[in-house]
């Protein structure tokens, strides 16, 4: 009993942790382009990174302000943005997403190069430079603080909390763009993007927007990841992540606002108690070695997510609190 109230405190803490917060924020910006705009971008990570090492190498390398990394960040991932959508977005929707994926790949794969170790510090990475961020906290940052049964350094609590209050921003800006005439049209393209043309609309200019809204999220979201580890190692930013936050999406209801959001806890929460719980399990002998190892745990709980995701699409596609009719999206 007290190995599954660990667990389940555990995985409170690891849904309301800085992890939450980065799959929170990707989420929100892949809802902007593939809930509300019907853009299928599976390239979302390589934003993060871009904000995350616009802080890293601006701080530890150019050893410019914290705050001036974060416009840096920004400005890198509406940069990737427009250059990728100018090619694309004039296409088929399955370019953009075969453009995005090569070029968050890509990104990674330069990111930990010989020829960017000067600036990137390679497959090391960086680190030592969100001092100045913690330092902004008004508590003490080496005390622990219990909160709902969990424990919390004092800077921990201070990325959550400056975290949260950052996805709570985002989502107001979502809800009021999304009732907005800008949103409605973006909404209209997902539907029928022929229909808005038709009727004068910029179909492409209005894309191309939610794409740079969408990398900005991300790029937030890559921030929040990098100052609550303490370093930007390329490595960190691996596709996968991308396809979590899609799962985070879906398990929340795509265009829904605050979907993304309890999708990620949710989703941080399962991987986390599934992790402790079995491994628990294994080291009291209630399953054995033979049957599953300490080692294979951090592989089972993804396959467990994976079943629970296809059930959640088979019997509910619209997720938690989406629309069936908002995951039927128009993909040309």
């Amino acid at each position: 009993m007290s190995d599954l109230i660990d667990a389940l405190l555990i995985g409170v803490k690891s849904g309301l942790g800085f992890q939450a917060i980065f799959f929170a924020l990707l989420a929100i910006g892949i809802n902007v382009h593939f809930g509300y705009t019907g853009l299928l971008n599976f390239g979302q990570i390589a934003f993060a990174m871009l904000g995350g090492f616009g802080i890293a190498i601006s701080v530890s390398q150019w050893g410019l302000p914290f705050w001036v990394g974060v416009l840096v960040g920004i400005a890198a991932a509406v940069v990737l943005a427009l250059l990728l959508g100018l090619p694309t977005l004039r296409l088929r929707a399955d370019y953009l997403a075969i453009v995005t994926i090569a070029t968050a790949e890509g990104l990674r794969l330069l990111f930990r190069s010989v020829s960017a170790t000067p600036v990137t510090n390679g497959t090391r990475g960086l680190s030592a430079f969100n001092q100045s961020f913690i330092a902004l906290a008004p508590w003490d940052t080496q005390t622990r603080y219990r909160i709902l049964g969990t424990s919390w350094s004092g800077g921990e609590l201070w990325v959550a909390v400056v975290g949260w209050v950052l996805v709570a921003l985002s989502c107001l800006l979502v809800w009021a763009l999304m009732r907005s005439p800008w949103g409605r049209v973006l909404k209209a393209i997902r539907e029928d993007e022929d229909a808005v043309r038709a009727l004068g609309k910029n179909v492409y200019n209005y894309k191309m927007q939610a794409l740079v809204l969408g990398a900005v999220f991300g790029a937030l979201g890559g921030m929040v990841y990098a100052v609550g580890t303490g370093s930007a190692i390329p490595d960190q930013y691996q596709n996968a992540n991308t396809f979590l936050a899609y799962a985070a999406l879906i398990l929340g209801g795509a265009a829904r606002v605050l979907g993304p959001v309890v999708g990620s806890i949710i989703l941080l929460f399962i991987l986390q108690f599934a992790d402790t719980f079995l491994r628990a399990l294994i080291s009291n002998g209630v399953i054995p070695d033979a049957l599953l190892s300490s080692t294979d745990v951090a592989q089972i709980r993804f396959v467990l997510v994976g079943i629970g995701l296809m059930l959640l699409l088979v019997f509910r596609p619209q997720g938690i609190f989406g629309d069936r009719r908002e995951v039927m999206l128009d993909a040309r």
